[in-house]
């Protein structure tokens, strides 16, 4: 959090905030001067009093265009130097997102918020708790003949996600396991017996993970959710198809979050009920 600087201190951060912004830029006083319009000896009295006096909006903002920063980390409002563009740069990022298993910027984004509560709301079943023979239906007809090795290759990073020190809430909609069991829409290829050896799995995995997994469902007639993953409070990620967009600013972060919470608070299917209501589906699988 910023302080709140009386006069004398913000002139003297300013100052202070000037002569680092110079060295990192590797300016110099005439060089700065000559940017900004104004005599070297003006801008040398300003780097070197010591009163309350500040100077106008119009050289601050100068200063602090010439130097690459933002006027509001020069009068100590910001403790981010960076200008606004660039902080909009780092705060929204655009990833390409290949059709593989667990890929690098995922396994990267995993890896970051170890420890943290990761939110997902997985564009289908989340692929970190496929069984081999969903795998390789799904992936085959991308991969062709590098299936099997891109599921050799990502077999220790799943795991890995799996045995994280991070708790998982995940929140899928009520038809992606319905149309699963019944072999219907996606899945209409995937054999039967792969499909009940795969909720088979995720009853089991359900079960032994809770309460470190908690997956609920969600009536898609009522809610809406695109794919998103929140790692914790620093970065939510938006899947798009062939991208994603990666936010790292609070207030985004900080929707993508109550956005989660309201599928869960809404769910349909609770994280206790979820493997009964598994179960009830194997039932029906044909």
């Amino acid at each position: 959090m910023v302080e709140t600087l009386n006069k004398r201190d913000r002139a003297a951060l300013l100052r202070s905030r000037l002569a680092e912004a110079m060295q990192a830029a590797g300016s110099n006083q005439t060089a700065l001067a000559r940017a900004i319009g104004i005599n070297r000896s003006t801008l040398s009295q300003l780097l070197k009093g010591s009163g309350a006096r500040l100077p106008n909006a119009h050289l601050v903002g100068a200063a602090a265009q010439a130097l690459g920063v933002s006027s509001d980390w020069l009068l100590g409002l910001s403790d981010r130097p960076e200008s606004a563009s660039a902080l909009m740069a780092n705060a929204l990022t655009l990833t390409e997102a290949p059709r593989a298993l667990v890929d690098e910027a995922i396994f990267g984004w995993h890896r970051e918020a170890e420890g943290y509560k990761i939110r997902h709301v997985p564009a289908m079943l989340p692929d970190m708790f496929k069984t081999r023979a969903v795998l390789e239906w799904e992936y085959t007809p991308h991969l062709g003949r590098t299936t099997e090795q891109a599921i050799n290759a990502s077999t220790d990073r799943r795991e890995w996600i799996r045995g994280s020190r991070s708790d998982y809430e995940m929140a899928l909609p009520l038809y992606e396991l319905a149309s699963f069991a019944a072999g219907t829409g996606y899945y209409e290829t995937l054999p039967r017996a792969d499909r009940l050896a795969q909720l088979d799995s995720l009853i089991e995995e359900s079960e032994t993970l809770y309460p470190r997994l908690r997956i609920v469902l969600f009536d898609a007639r009522r809610l809406f959710s695109a794919p998103v993953t929140v790692f914790g409070p620093l970065l939510a990620v938006l899947y798009v198809g062939r991208h994603y967009l990666a936010f790292r600013d609070r207030e985004r972060i900080t929707a993508f979050s109550d956005h989660f919470d309201h599928l869960t608070r809404e769910a349909t299917v609770r994280a206790h009920d979820f493997p009964a209501h598994l179960r009830a589906l194997r039932r029906t699988c044909r």
